[in-house]
Formats: structure tokens, C-alpha cells, sequence
């Protein structure tokens, strides 16, 4: 039976890395629909963690159990260079999304005729993000892994990502590594590496500016 709700559950003791290991979890964590936040100081195991739940990368000890149609959206994605986003998405997107596709993707000022080489890397990454959301099953649960998906970014189509995400069904779950920009965004889920331990912190009032703090 294919389930409406998305999850990632994992057991107290999952952990990464490769040949040693970088973070454990020292509680057991259930995400579910919504918008999840990875943070960590560089090279602590962001995503690690990510290709980890992704099973692209073998845990070192521990378990995790997923639900949901999964994709994995790497921070160094590629496409053909030789064609354009719009051939992309006709090419790999259902028809009934192409209209919306094209539209956002006029939005946030993707042009849609130029060669995916000759790109920059804010507008590689919006080819990324559009695909991966224009791909999002309706009859099931989706889990989104984003790693790093602001990077390169003008400030109106990262927003416009988050908005749509606040708009977002509970039928999708999101974890996003990412570096915040500003003190006041809003964080109410987060997965934070400290040091060699991972942890989750939830609250409705959540901000940035009172999680850096806890970075080591």
C-alpha cells in the first residue's frame, strides 16, 4: 500500500561517515511532512547525512526506515550542457507540470532557451529545484533531500522557494542543508550536527539566531 504520509525515522545510534565516523545520533528522531532544516559548520557531515538517508553512502552503524517516493537533490547536479532547461523539463517532466514549470521558472528569471553549460550557478541551481519539485508524486508521500540548494541564489527566487514550501502539502517532506543568510529566519525544525552528535531541535518560534550559537 503506498502511504499518503512521508517519514524518516531514525534509531538512536545511526552513524555516518565513511571510513570513520563523523556524527551519531544520540536520540532516535522522527521527521514527517514539512520543511526540516540540516545545519553544521563545514565538513561535519552534512552531506554525509544526506547521501546517508539517501542510501547512496552505507551507514557505519545504526538504522533509519523511510516512507515516501525519495529524491536526492546533490549541491553539484549536473545536466547535458548541450541543451536548455526547457528541453529539460519537456524531456523529464509529467506534460501536466510543464505549463507551471515554465512559468515559475520565468518568475524567478530562468531563461529557458539558453544552454544548460552556459549557465550560472544561481541558474543551474533553479533548473535543479524546479525539476525536483515539478517532480513530486501526488498519489503518495515525497521526501526531498536538498543539499544546499540557496547556493548561488538571488534573494527573490530563494524566497520564492520558501514560500512555495510554506504552502507545501504535508504529503512532502523536506530536509535541507543549508547556510542561513539572516538572523530571523525561521528554523522550526532543525537537524544540527554539534561537533560529533547529532540532534533535533523543534520549536514554533524557532529562528537562526538562536541556533548558531550551539555550532561548534
Amino acid at each position: 500500500m503506498i502511504s499518503p504520509t512521508p517519514s524518516i525515522s531514525i534509531g538512536s545510534g545511526l552513524t555516518i561517515g565513511y571510513s570513520a565516523p563523523l556524527a551519531t545520533f544520540r536520540n532516535a528522531v522522527e521527521l514527517t511532512g514539512g520543511t526540516h532544516f540540516l545545519l553544521a559548520r563545514n565538513g561535519r557531515g552534512k552531506s554525509t547525512l544526506l547521501r546517508t538517508i539517501a542510501r547512496s553512502l552505507k551507514k557505519l552503524s545504526g538504522d533509519f526506515t523511510t516512507r515516501g517516493f525519495m529524491q536526492y537533490l546533490p549541491e553539484d547536479m549536473r545536466f547535458d550542457p548541450e541543451i536548455t532547461p526547457r528541453m529539460i523539463f519537456k524531456t523529464l517532466l509529467s506534460k501536466s507540470s510543464h505549463a507551471e514549470a515554465f512559468e515559475l521558472a520565468q518568475r524567478i528569471e530562468l531563461d529557458l532557451d539558453k544552454l544548460y553549460g552556459q549557465l550560472s550557478t544561481g541558474n543551474r541551481r533553479k533548473t535543479a529545484l524546479i525539476m525536483a519539485e515539478f517532480s513530486i508524486k501526488q498519489d503518495r508521500g515525497n521526501i526531498l533531500l536538498l543539499d544546499e540548494p540557496f547556493s548561488g541564489l538571488d534573494a527573490f527566487a530563494r524566497e520564492t522557494f520558501e514560500q512555495m514550501w510554506e504552502k507545501s502539502s504535508d504529503r512532502v517532506l523536506r530536509l535541507v542543508s543549508c547556510h542561513p543568510d539572516y538572523d530571523s529566519m525561521s528554523m522550526p525544525s532543525v537537524l544540527l550536527i554539534e561537533g560529533k552528535s547529532i540532534s533535533h531541535h523543534a520549536a514554533r518560534n524557532q529562528s537562526w539566531s538562536q541556533l548558531k550559537a550551539l555550532l561548534n
